[in-house]
C-alpha cells in the first residue's frame, strides 16, 4: 500500500501546480576567452619561440620577425645623432670664444712676443743713445745716427703694434658675431632633436620585431609558421590567459534583477565533475533575441540578457560545453 501510495505521490509531482517546485535553472555555455598576439607592423616570421599547448608567463618571447632593415635603419639613425651631437659642441665652443675672447694659449703666445719686442725695443734704445754720444764727439758718421734712430723707431713701433694686438685679444666678439654663433648653436640643438627622435623610433621600430606575451597563460594556437609573412595586426599566437574559461548564460527580464557582480553560481554539465561554481563578473545592458516590438508590460518578459561569469578552476568544462546554471543561496 505504501508502495502505491508512494508511486501515486510521484505522478502527481509531475502535474503543474502539485509536488515541489524544481529550483530555477538557466541555460549556457562554456567559452574560453583568448587573447591574441601580433605585430604592429607586418613582416616575415624569422622564429616562433612556443608551440600549442606550452605554458608562458607575461613577458616571455612568443615570436620575432626579421629586423634587418629595422636595425640598419636604426644604426643610421644613432649615427646622425651622434653626428648632431658633435656640431652642438663644436658650435658651443665657437661661441664660447667669440664671447670671452682669444683662448689663454693664444694670449700666451702674444704676451712673449711682446715681451721679445719689448726687449729689442731696449737694445735699440741702447744703440742710440751710444750711437748719438759717439756722433757728438765726431766719432761716427750722420748715417749711422740715422740708422740707429730707425731701428729705435722700428722697435717702438712693434711693441706698440702687440700691445694692440693683445688687447684686442682680450676682447670679446662684436654682437653681429656672437648672435650668429648662437644661431648656429640653436640651429645645431635643433638638428640634434630631431636626430635623437628619429633613433628613438627607430629603436621602438626594432623593438616591436620582437613580440613578448602580453599575460600568462597556455599557448592555444598558431596560426602561422617560421618564414611566413605575417600582416600587420594579424594574429600569430592565440593565448588562453587567467580567467579564460569563462560561462555565458541567459537571464530573462524578470529573474536579472537577482543576480548580482561577484556572485557566485553553480554550474553542471554533462559528464561533468560535480560542484563547479564561476563568478558573475558582467552584465549586459543591451538584450538580446530581442524582436522588434515595443516593451510593454505584456511583452518585456521575452527580453533576456547575456550574463557572464569566470570559473572558479579553469578546468572541468570543455570550450562550447552546454551548462546548466544555478544560485546558490
Amino acid at each position: 500500500m505504501d508502495q502505491v501510495f508512494a508511486w501515486l505521490m510521484g505522478l502527481l509531482s509531475f502535474i503543474p501546480g502539485l509536488g515541489h517546485e524544481a529550483p530555477p535553472s538557466w541555460n549556457g555555455y562554456a567559452e574560453l576567452d583568448y587573447v591574441y598576439a601580433a605585430a604592429p607592423a607586418g613582416g616575415t616570421i624569422e622564429t616562433i619561440a612556443v608551440t600549442e599547448g606550452d605554458t608562458v608567463a607575461k613577458g616571455d618571447v612568443l615570436f620575432t620577425l626579421d629586423a634587418s632593415i629595422q636595425q640598419a635603419q636604426y644604426e643610421a639613425a644613432v649615427a646622425r645623432a651622434n653626428a648632431a651631437r658633435a656640431q652642438i659642441a663644436a658650435a658651443e665652443a665657437t661661441l664660447a670664444n667669440l664671447r670671452t675672447g682669444a683662448r689663454p694659449e693664444e694670449l700666451q703666445v702674444t704676451q712673449a712676443t711682446l715681451a721679445q719686442a719689448e726687449a729689442n725695443l731696449a737694445l735699440a734704445q741702447q744703440t742710440f743713445s751710444r750711437t748719438q754720444d759717439l756722433f757728438a764727439g765726431g766719432n761716427v758718421p750722420r748715417s749711422q745716427l740715422d740708422q740707429a734712430r730707425a731701428g729705435l723707431d722700428a722697435a717702438n713701433a712693434s711693441v706698440l703694434q702687440l700691445k694692440a694686438q693683445l688687447a684686442v685679444a682680450q676682447l670679446p666678439a662684436r654682437n653681429d658675431q656672437i648672435a650668429a654663433a648662437s644661431a648656429t648653436v640653436a640651429a645645431a640643438e635643433s638638428t640634434a632633436a630631431a636626430a635623437s627622435a628619429d633613433a628613438a623610433n627607430a629603436q621602438a621600430a626594432l623593438d616591436n620585431r620582437t613580440i613578448a606575451a602580453p599575460e600568462a597563460g597556455r599557448i592555444e594556437r598558431l596560426y602561422y609558421s617560421d618564414g611566413e609573412v605575417a600582416g600587420a595586426g594579424a594574429p600569430v599566437v592565440s593565448i588562453a590567459g587567467d580567467g579564460a574559461l569563462r560561462i555565458k548564460f541567459y537571464v530573462n527580464e524578470a529573474d536579472r534583477p537577482a543576480f548580482h557582480l561577484g556572485d557566485v553560481i553553480a554550474v553542471t554539465c554533462d559528464g561533468c565533475a560535480t560542484g563547479l561554481t564561476a563568478k558573475v563578473d558582467h552584465f549586459a545592458s543591451d538584450p538580446q533575441f530581442t524582436p522588434p516590438i515595443i516593451y510593454s508590460r505584456d511583452e518585456r518578459s521575452r527580453l533576456v540578457f547575456l550574463t557572464e561569469a569566470v570559473m572558479t578552476e579553469q578546468n572541468g568544462i570543455l570550450p562550447g560545453q552546454p551548462v546548466s546554471i544555478g544560485r546558490i543561496e
